[in-house]
C-alpha cells in the first residue's frame, strides 16, 4: 500500500511533465515509424510482465546520436525512441502469431523529452494514444506449453514519467551504450550493435571496445554477481538513484557503483520482498518474474 501510495503523489507531481502528451499524433501510424527505423537490443532488458518488445529508433535526416561514454548518448531534436510490448499466442511456435499490446513513445523536443502510449487496437492494424492508464487481457502459452492470464497493466504517459525522469526532466532509461554494445544478427550475419547503427549513419564511427558491457542477467557463462547487478541495475536503478522517484532511499543498485555502495546485501529483505510482491519495477508490472527472483534469492543465500 505504501508504494501504491507514492506512486499516485509521483503521478500528480509529475503531471506537470507531461499530462496529455502534447504535439503526438491521435494514431500510431501518424508518426510513420514503419520507414526510417532502425530495431535495437539491449543485453539486459527491463522485466515487464513476461511481454517481449521489439525497441527501434528514428532520428531525422541528417542527424547523428553523440556517444561520449558508457550511458545515455545524446540524442538530437526530433529523434524518436519507440518501445513495442507483444506475446507470443504460443512461444513454442511464433507461426501462430502475436498480440500487440502498446507502444511507448519518447520524442526529443526543443523543450525536452515528451512521452506517449499508444494501444493497439483489436485489429492489430494500429494504435491510439491513450489518455489514462489501462487493463488489457492477455493470453500466451510459453515455452513449456503453460498458458498464462493476465490484465496487462498500460501505464498512461503521466506513469511512464515517474521512472523516466532525473530531477523531473522526462529522460530514456535503456538506451545506454554500455546496454548496446552487443552483438546482434542483422542482414544475415553477426555485427556489434555499436557497429551496426556506424553502418547505418546514426553515429560516426566507433570503437566498441572502448566502452563496457552490461552483461546478460540469463546467460550463466558470466559471473553471478555480475548477472544479479545487471538485473537489478536495469529494474531499478532508473528510480533509486539521487535525482530518481526514489531517491530518498538509499539503495542505490547502478551498476557503475561499487558493491557496498549499492547496498544490495544490506538490503536484502526488502529487495526480496519487493520482487516477491510483483511490484519490482513499480510501473507496469502484475506478476513476480520467477526467474529474476530465483536468481536474486542464489546469489542473496550464497552471502548470509
Amino acid at each position: 500500500m505504501k508504494w501504491i501510495i507514492l506512486a499516485i503523489f509521483a503521478i500528480i507531481g509529475l503531471s506537470a511533465i507531461n499530462r496529455s502528451a502534447p504535439g503526438l499524433p491521435p494514431i500510431l501510424s501518424g508518426l510513420h515509424l514503419d520507414t526510417g527505423t532502425i530495431k535495437y537490443e539491449l543485453s539486459t532488458p527491463l522485466f515487464t510482465d513476461y511481454a517481449e518488445k521489439a525497441r527501434g529508433i528514428k532520428l531525422p535526416p541528417g542527424t547523428t546520436l553523440a556517444v561520449t561514454g558508457d550511458g545515455l548518448p545524446i540524442l538530437p531534436e526530433g529523434a524518436i525512441l519507440a518501445k513495442t510490448f507483444f506475446y507470443w499466442l504460443d512461444k513454442r511456435d511464433t507461426t501462430k502469431g502475436k498480440q500487440l499490446v502498446e507502444t511507448r513513445i519518447l520524442i526529443k523536443t526543443k523543450s525536452g523529452w515528451v512521452a506517449g502510449t499508444y494501444v493497439w487496437n483489436k485489429e492489430q492494424t494500429d494504435a491510439a494514444l491513450a489518455t489514462s492508464g489501462q487493463k488489457a487481457a492477455v493470453s500466451w502459452i510459453d515455452d513449456a506449453g503453460e498458458r498464462h492470464d493476465i490484465h496487462y497493466r498500460i501505464p498512461s504517459a503521466a506513469e511512464c514519467a515517474t521512472c523516466h525522469q532525473s530531477n523531473k526532466e522526462l529522460i530514456p532509461i535503456g538506451f545506454k551504450v554500455r546496454s548496446l554494445n552487443i552483438d546482434v544478427k542483422r542482414d544475415h550475419r553477426t555485427i556489434n550493435q555499436l557497429n551496426y547503427f556506424a553502418a547505418k549513419g546514426l553515429i560516426s564511427s566507433v570503437i566498441p571496445s572502448a566502452y563496457s558491457t552490461l552483461p546478460a542477467w540469463n546467460d550463466p557463462a558470466q559471473p553471478l554477481e555480475k548477472r544479479v547487478r545487471a538485473y537489478l541495475d536495469v529494474n531499478c536503478a532508473h528510480c533509486h538513484n539521487d535525482k530518481g522517484f526514489c531517491s530518498q532511499s538509499d539503495f542505490r543498485p547502478a551498476y557503475e557503483n561499487t558493491l557496498e555502495q549499492t547496498k544490495i546485501e544490506e538490503k536484502k529483505k526488502r529487495i526480496l520482498a519487493f520482487i516477491r510482491s510483483g511490484r519490482m519495477p513499480l510501473i507496469g508490472t502484475t506478476v513476480v518474474h520467477k526467474e529474476g527472483l530465483e536468481l536474486i534469492e542464489h546469489y542473496l543465500n550464497l552471502h548470509k
